[in-house]
């Protein structure tokens, strides 16, 4: 029997191939996000793939009953109503742990263009400017301490390069985890940490949870470092802070609203860094994140047994995404 998948956004090349070369399988392209409801309804479509943009709503689910399965090339399932899928006994798959290396990488290197201030340090010497060296301000993260919201997978790693680096590692998650790190609640893992990094995934719980209140328990010299979800922390308030000189500084790989506003205030701030949300795009995770989801989607079409984990309905939701 000929199955039908609907690609709402485009996968690694290799990943693509491996669907296109499927004889049974028929791959849907070409639409709006926005209109699928309006012109799929009558459509038998069995599965969908998408990476992060492409939102996947109970409505949607509702027009499409011979729906099996919907797969995120990626680990965050923000995009998909999960409970929706769960209670109409669709699967729902992504990539657990597949970005924890390089989202890692990610959060240590926006830390120390952060703590070093090196943007300005390299841009210094880009623009002649060499004799304002005298004026560098920049400090190490030897002896920092760093607090991790968010001990999953991300975080444990974080932790352990942090740990290298010669910081004081202290954390904050919905459970303490067998990691040689001190749990705090988190009230003190606010009050007491230099630098702040985020590792949760966007709950209910968690939208919003760097708020007003919490960044006024932050030290006025604290950076922020998000790599998880924007709508973790209130922008606003965040903003609000930053320029109030309430906080060091923030750097983030995430953003409430992507890609923000040109007249965005947040961007205008000297202290603040922002990747255009590119921590899990290096090529070995986005190939391998791609290929691994396209690969358990085709075997759960063909009822064969997908990859151990890769079924995410029913799981309890963990700390940094997985």
């Amino acid at each position: 029997m000929l199955k039908n998948i609907l690609l709402l956004e485009t996968v690694a090349e290799e990943a693509m191939e491996l669907l296109e070369s499927a004889e049974d399988m028929n791959i849907l392209t070409g639409f709006d996000p926005a209109s699928l409801e309006t012109h799929l309804s009558e459509s038998e479509i069995h599965a969908i793939i998408t990476r992060g943009k492409g939102q996947v709503r109970s409505s949607l689910m509702a027009s499409l009953p011979k729906l099996e399965v919907i797969s995120r090339c990626g680990v965050g399932l923000d995009n998909i109503d999960v409970s929706a899928a769960t209670e109409r006994g669709i699967k729902v798959v992504n990539a657990p742990n597949s970005n924890a290396n390089t989202i890692a990488e990610h959060t240590i290197s926006l830390l120390l263009v952060l703590q070093r201030n090196l943007y300005n340090a390299i841009t210094m010497v880009k623009e002649d400017r060499w004799q304002d060296r005298g004026r560098y301000v920049g400090d190490e993260l030897h002896g920092k301490t760093l607090g991790i919201l968010g001990m999953g997978n991300i975080g444990k790693k974080v932790a352990k390069i942090a740990d290298a680096l010669g910081m004081e590692v202290i954390y904050w998650s919905s459970k303490e985890e067998a990691v040689p790190y001190t749990f705090r609640d988190l009230d003190e893992v606010l009050k007491t940490s230099d630098c702040i990094s985020l590792h949760l995934p966007l709950t209910k719980e968690t939208e919003n949870l760097i708020n007003a209140a919490a960044l006024a328990k932050m030290k006025p010299s604290a950076l922020i470092i998000n790599t998880a979800r924007g709508k973790i922390i209130d922008q606003t308030a965040l903003t609000e802070a930053l320029y109030a000189n309430r906080l060091g500084g923030f750097a983030a790989d995430v953003l409430s609203e992507e890609p923000p506003k040109a007249n965005d205030p947040l961007l205008k701030l000297p202290n603040t860094y922002i990747t255009a949300h590119v921590g899990s795009l290096t090529k070995t995770t986005y190939d391998f994140m791609c290929m691994f989801t396209v690969q358990n989607t085709l075997a759960i079409l063909r009822d064969e047994i997908p990859a151990n984990n890769c079924i995410y309905n029913l799981k309890e939701l963990k700390d940094s995404n997985r």
